[in-house]
């Protein structure tokens, strides 16, 4: 995710380089053509033919320079719209690749249930696929939000329903969790679907 931020904010600024250029080359081409009418607009009809001809040389240089930094520029907006393109496709891919250990945990885990004769077994297999699963998210900067007994913020959570407080420094909190709620940094991925005290 930070190589794609990266990315994005080279292309922008190297985008903005292009177009500054672009922009000095075009004033640039502007003050030499007042230069060259100011230079000819006086001089003998050979000078003014010399003058002509020079003033035809600058133009078709400058005029060389900015088509191939036209060029230049849609070229690189080609290139980054590809990589755009490609990032996109392959953003869940580290993703998908880290979780597939996990999945491999829970097959083995369905495998040994229909084979299991203590409980206990199972218990742990079940605690050690869910302690995988909150490890791996985690490391995604995906962290449950705490609900139960906090006050209630619309910020945070979803009000399924509201129910008498069992006590007065229950009211206005959260009572019950029906559905934890995630956020990843500083955005919420899902509210907590809980239940409030009135």
């Amino acid at each position: 995710m930070a190589k794609k931020a990266k990315k994005e904010k080279d292309a922008k600024e190297t985008e903005n380089e292009v177009i500054n250029e672009n922009q000095n080359i075009t004033e640039q081409i502007s003050e030499e053509n007042q230069e060259i009418t100011e230079d000819i607009s006086e001089p003998a009809e050979t000078e003014k033919k010399e003058q002509k001809d020079d003033f035809e040389i600058k133009y078709n240089e400058l005029n060389d320079k900015y088509l191939r930094l036209v060029a230049e520029y849609d070229n690189y907006r080609k290139r980054t719209l590809k990589e755009r393109m490609e990032l996109m496709k392959n953003a869940g891919e580290d993703i998908l690749v880290n979780f597939l250990p996990i999945l491999d945990n829970i097959e083995r885990a369905r495998r040994s249930v229909d084979e299991a004769k203590e409980i206990e077994a199972v218990k742990e297999g079940i605690n050690l696929i869910h302690k995988n699963i909150f490890d791996f998210l985690s490391q995604k900067g995906i962290k449950e939000i705490d609900a139960k007994g906090e006050v209630f913020d619309t910020d945070l959570h979803e009000a399924i329903t509201k129910i008498p407080a069992p006590d007065e420094t229950m009211k206005g909190k959260v009572i019950d969790v029906i559905e934890k709620g995630y956020k990843m940094k500083d955005k919420i991925l899902r509210y907590s679907k809980v239940v409030v005290g009135e």
